[in-house]
């Protein structure tokens, strides 16, 4: 505790411990946690012939109060015996992208990428399908697992200009100045995920209770905090979430020393405020050049989700993740899994490249570079059938 006291029971840990490091990261890092609102969602169309009869595509329109809907697309298998497990996951430019359909909604506002026939930053048709292969929807839902997705910015822009607009509608004060506490972006788009989870759990198709999150990079360092302040999520699955998620903020030198190409070995603290400012609280700047002086890590965001699974997947060539630091958080992590959930690391070691370690606080590690892949939901399926089946 931060008063010197040392958590000896579960008891201690959940009601005592694990709140007073959610104040911490939300005052120091990822800004006010906001608070919940009533959710109203209308199905605006649905396909239950989808993918050659095996899966039912519903397109939700969620009214959250930001003054415009977030559109929830929900892929449900068909031969199911019972409510099927899901996977919840934000993605980068619109739902559009992971089907090839024509009739998926193009989102109307600001995505991140140009395409042929569009304004700058705004969605075409030459986008549909471009990240099918990211997400293998059909594999899911061959494994028996539906798949609730949305895009970050119909919550908060991923732009520094949009973003500090956007955020306005979640601070109480309504002031047009972000304070140093208040809700960053990532928080915000982890608060999305539970609006999103408040809709699933009106859906009958699907388990409410062995509903998991999963997201890659920015969105691995969302699913991540979204599991750690939102204790009805099931599993978490980060991908090479690295700095500022499942990496930690105290960094060795010799890895935080710049190169002579200007850019250290590994994503740091300093380097992901100036590039994304948006993304964190005014407070996390003040750890820039003595991250030392952060009264947590990653560890225990880690730790917050504690008796839930955690997997933390990573790739040989994403070094700018820190993969091994990534390892580490786990093995610190560890004392608390087993204090709560009586198990958790289960190994002393990284496991070889290509071989899953399964354990509760779980790690894999593939030959490749910064991405997320057909192969890496093969695994993460793996691990789901574990832990929610």
């Amino acid at each position: 505790m931060r008063d010197g006291t040392r958590v000896t029971t579960k008891e201690q840990w959940l009601t005592k411990r694990a709140p007073e490091l959610r104040e911490l990261f939300a005052h120091y890092m990822y800004g006010a946690h906001p608070a919940s609102r009533t959710v109203t969602g209308s199905v605006i169309r649905e396909d239950k012939a989808a993918f050659g009869g095996k899966a039912t595509v519903r397109e939700v329109s969620a009214d959250c109060g930001l003054g415009s809907p977030v559109h929830l697309m929900i892929v449900i298998p068909n031969a199911r015996t019972r409510p099927a497990a899901c996977f919840l996951g934000m993605n980068f430019n619109g739902n559009y992208q992971l089907l090839d359909d024509p009739k998926i909604q193009l989102p109307q506002g600001w995505v991140g990428d140009k395409f042929p026939g569009a304004e700058p930053n705004r969605a075409a048709d030459a986008g549909r399908g471009k990240q099918k292969d990211k997400w293998a929807l059909e594999q899911s839902i061959d494994r028996g697992y539906a798949v609730a997705t949305f895009f970050s910015s119909e919550v908060v822009p991923d732009d520094r200009v949009l973003a500090e607009a956007a955020l306005k509608n979640l601070r109480p004060s309504g002031s047009e100045v972000r304070g140093p506490a208040d809700t960053a972006t990532i928080m915000a788009w982890a608060w999305g995920f539970s609006r999103m989870l408040d809709y699933l759990l009106t859906v009958p198709e699907i388990d409410g209770k062995r509903i998991a999150v999963v997201g890659h990079s920015r969105n691995g360092k969302t699913a991540l905090v979204a599991a750690a302040f939102d204790e009805r999520i099931a599993l978490a699955i980060p991908s090479q979430a690295g700095c500022g998620g499942s990496a930690p903020d105290r960094v060795a030198p010799e890895l935080a020393a710049w190169k002579a190409n200007g850019r250290p070995t590994v994503e740091t603290l300093p380097v992901i405020n100036k590039s994304f400012p948006y993304w964190f609280c005014g407070n996390f700047k003040l750890f820039n050049e003595e991250p030392a002086r952060l009264p947590f890590d990653q560890h225990e965001l880690i730790a917050l989700c504690a008796p839930r699974p955690v997997l933390l997947s990573n790739a040989t060539e994403d070094a700018w993740a820190n993969p091994p630091g990534q390892f580490e958080m786990l093995r610190a992590a560890d004392p608390v899994y087993r204090l709560v959930a009586g198990d958790g690391l289960g190994a002393e070691k990284m496991p070889e490249v290509g071989k899953l370690l399964d354990s509760r606080l779980g790690y894999y590690i593939r030959e490749g570079k910064h991405s997320m892949t057909t192969p890496d939901w093969k695994v993460w399926l793996d691990y789901a059938d574990k832990w929610l089946k």
